[in-house]
């Protein structure tokens, strides 16, 4: 005789089963599929012009990477230098005549490249710990969570900065920094929700028959307790671009001239009131993405949690 958890005393909101039903219901809600517009966009973009720039690098012929953009965003105009807003300019030019637009949208494959691989290297480092925690107790959950409060007592950002510091404040060095940084709350997740669902019924039925570890582990344990942090991952995402753009702001990143929207930002401020679109026009892009991950995340949270009706 065998159990399938979700048939037999699975009690989990069954929409987790359901992407289908997830995005019906998130378009319901306006504020929702605003926020999935922007998502759909950045992430969209980001891959087309991730592509290209990578293209572009990988045949060595640098057009490539700017065929879909307005400008080149590295060129050097001093006779356009600080133009405002305009129809040939939608966002302007900075002190060296570059595009503003262009560079923002050169910018934003890294931000979805970063974004990505904190939040999958977190949740699978926070997996296997808070897995393994959960389910263990005793000596091994005591080790694990001390770790992890040890992360979690210093302030994100500063342990970020010093990371990323002492790996020469370089791209390389943001990202560890925020992979460092980011898995402990996910093996908290983990470590919850295997808590709650390890002494249910149908968990103990598949221990009786002689389920095996590693399928107990990925199919019992780590399948049935992800539906609340895929919520916030997705919620997340938007809190790495933030972090990381504050980063970019404080100069830790890729090197001028490429373009990051944090650096972008930064080198704006200083022209403050006069050359107002060098720093805002980036800050809003920051903004927007932000907040399209929050109103995405925010309304799955919502679903998961069986908040709403069908």
């Amino acid at each position: 005789m065998t159990i399938d958890a979700p048939a037999r005393g699975m009690e989990k909101l069954e929409t987790a089963e359901k992407p289908v039903t997830i995005l019906r219901l998130l378009i319901k809600d306006k504020s929702a599929l605003l926020g999935l517009i922007i998502v759909g966009l950045f992430f969209g973009w980001a891959i087309i012009q991730g592509l290209l720039e990578y293209i572009s690098g990988l045949l060595g012929t640098p057009s490539i990477g700017y065929i879909l953009l307005p400008h080149n965003p590295f060129a050097l105009n001093p006779f356009i230098s600080s133009r405002p807003p305009s129809f040939q300019y939608p966002l302007g030019t900075n002190s060296s005549g570059e595009d503003i637009l262009s560079r923002i949208l050169y910018a934003i494959p890294r931000d979805a490249i970063i974004a990505v691989m904190v939040i999958v290297v977190s949740v699978v480092i926070g997996a296997i710990l808070g897995i393994f925690a959960g389910y263990m107790g005793k000596l091994t959950d005591e080790v694990i969570m001390r770790v992890t409060d040890a992360f979690l007592s210093v302030p994100p950002l500063i342990l970020v900065i010093a990371i990323s510091v002492i790996l020469n404040a370089s791209f390389f060095g943001a990202v560890i920094g925020l992979m460092v940084v980011w898995w402990p709350i996910y093996t908290r997740f983990f470590r919850g929700e295997v808590l709650k669902i390890k002494r249910l019924d149908y968990m103990q039925a598949a221990k009786i028959n002689g389920v095996k570890r590693p399928s107990f582990f990925l199919k019992y344990l780590f399948r049935n307790s992800t539906d609340p942090i895929i919520a916030y991952a997705a919620l997340d995402f938007g809190n790495v671009i933030l972090i990381y753009s504050t980063l970019a702001f404080l100069g830790i990143g890729l090197s001028p001239p490429i373009p990051e929207l944090g650096s972008m930002t930064a080198n704006g401020v200083g022209a403050l009131p006069m050359d107002w679109w060098w720093a805002i026009f980036p800050g809003i892009a920051i903004l927007i993405i932000v907040v399209g991950f929050v109103l995405v995340g925010d309304r799955l949270q919502d679903i998961i949690s069986n908040r709403v009706n069908y």
